[in-house]
């Protein structure tokens, strides 16, 4: 799945590529001009960092329509 301008994302860093470490952050630019790459979609974050996107993290506006639509409760231990 392609990101899209704004989406919280986990990215490798480029100076990084092979190693495990990831950063967090919001996507400023999209720089892989492809709709897909074997390696993963490269963007620039907000905080100015470039790397190949490896997870792209849910917003609050989709956890909350996921808990509309029926999605069971987190299991924190609520019991109705």
């Amino acid at each position: 799945m392609r990101p899209k301008l704004g989406d919280r994302v986990l990215i490798s860093r480029r100076q990084h590529p092979t190693s495990r470490d990831t950063v967090e952050g919001v996507v400023a630019q999209i720089l892989t001009k492809t709709p897909t790459h074997p390696r993963g979609i490269k963007v620039r974050l907000k905080s100015g960092e470039v790397g190949r996107v490896r997870v792209i993290l849910p917003t609050a506006s989709q956890a909350t329509w996921r808990a509309r639509a029926g999605s069971p409760p987190p299991a924190s231990g609520y019991r109705p």
